[in-house]
């Protein structure tokens, strides 16, 4: 279900790779470079009688859903596929997890199902639900593995790696938070895709969830360093100090940039900042700068890095990328592809602020 962006897309190419016979269902929209001999169906999967028109009776061994966001989603499939596939690999997300002070965060940690969750995570949560009480109840064989920041060519989030690339690639400053030791962790597209491939075949995932992401993890300093080395250049670091970096975090100070593209600085009251919620969009907002999971949930200063032991012992996959070699396939395609165009307004006052 959905095979023509990033993680989809990497994961149709690594199954025809492997011999298999592929089938997507799509709604057709997407210009990609699918790989020749796949089956490409056509549907809108929140028109349920058009899914059932086009998947009803069909048997596969196995469905990968990585376009499933709500409820309803799933409940659907399971409706179609009771009986009729080996496996339903259902991709959710990290951002489930609740905050940690204990790493490397393990399947079994607490879940997020608080005020500080967003609609993404919930509903992501309520996917899982139906699904691993489906299995439990009836056998339906659902796995879920849940990705975490995925790094790669044809990133849909181009404010991750792309625009870091962009920031050094023109000389601009690179704003670290507090003292840039923060720890996180990306996990490279086509590795993650190899590791669906595996679950494939391990009867032992079904009925599982795993963590999916890459086998290290660095420093936000880490991450703007090897990046620059791959470039080849010196990065202008600029350190926003802690106790600003908690007003903004806090909402306490907010940047605003309007449509045409004018900044403004909005400097509030601890207590109203704590009123509202614009803080929430502000963190993420935020995250554009060094990359951040779920800052909803996890402080600007708190590290998050995830265990792939099970993962790896259930299906005897291995990661193969480290950060440096996801730097250098990505920043090609960048190249290759004319890079993009960004608006560092936001940037620039902070800038002005430190």
């Amino acid at each position: 279900m959905g095979g023509t962006q990033f993680n989809g897309l990497a994961l149709v190419h690594e199954l025809v790779r492997q011999g298999h016979d592929v089938t997507i269902v799509n709604r057709g929209q997407t210009d990609a470079p699918l790989p020749e001999g796949i089956n490409r169906l056509y549907a809108d999967r929140t028109d349920h009688d058009q899914v059932r028109e086009v998947l009803g009776g069909s048997e596969f061994d196995v469905v990968f859903d990585v376009s499933a966001y709500h409820p309803d989603d799933v409940a659907l499939m399971m409706d179609l596929f009771e009986g009729c596939t080996g496996q339903y690999v259902f991709a959710s997300s990290t951002v489930v997890y609740a905050a940690a002070d204990h790493l490397p965060i393990t399947e079994d940690h607490p879940l997020e199902r608080g005020a500080t969750q967003i609609e993404y995570g919930s509903n992501k949560l309520l996917c899982e639900d139906a699904l691993l009480a489906a299995h439990a109840e009836r056998g339906f064989p659902a796995t879920v593995v849940y990705f975490s920041m995925v790094y790669g060519p044809r990133n849909i989030i181009p404010d991750r790696e792309q625009r870091m690339y962009a920031r050094l690639e023109q000389g601009r400053p690179v704003l670290v938070p507090g003292d840039g030791t923060t720890l996180s962790q990306v996990g490279h597209v086509d590795d993650q895709a190899r590791a669906l491939e595996a679950v494939m075949h391990a009867p032992a995932t079904v009925g599982r969830r795993y963590n999916l992401t890459g086998k290290g993890f660095q420093t936000d300093l880490g991450y703007v360093r090897t990046t620059a080395e791959h470039l080849g250049v010196e990065p202008d670091l600029r350190f926003i100090p802690f106790e600003l970096m908690e007003a903004l975090w806090d909402g306490e100070v907010e940047i605003s940039v309007d449509s045409g593209s004018r900044a403004n600085i909005d400097i509030r009251t601890s207590e109203e900042a704590r009123k509202r919620q614009q803080a929430v969009r502000h963190r993420f907002r935020f995250a554009s700068v060094i990359p951040r999971l779920a800052p909803n949930i996890h402080r600007w200063n708190r590290s998050v890095v995830f265990n792939i032991d099970a993962l790896k012992s259930d299906t005897g996959w291995e990661p193969q990328h480290d950060l440096a070699s996801m730097v250098a396939q990505t920043h090609a395609w960048h190249r290759e592809t004319g890079g993009r165009q960004f608006d560092w307004s936001y940037e620039d006052e902070l800038l002005k602020m430190i």
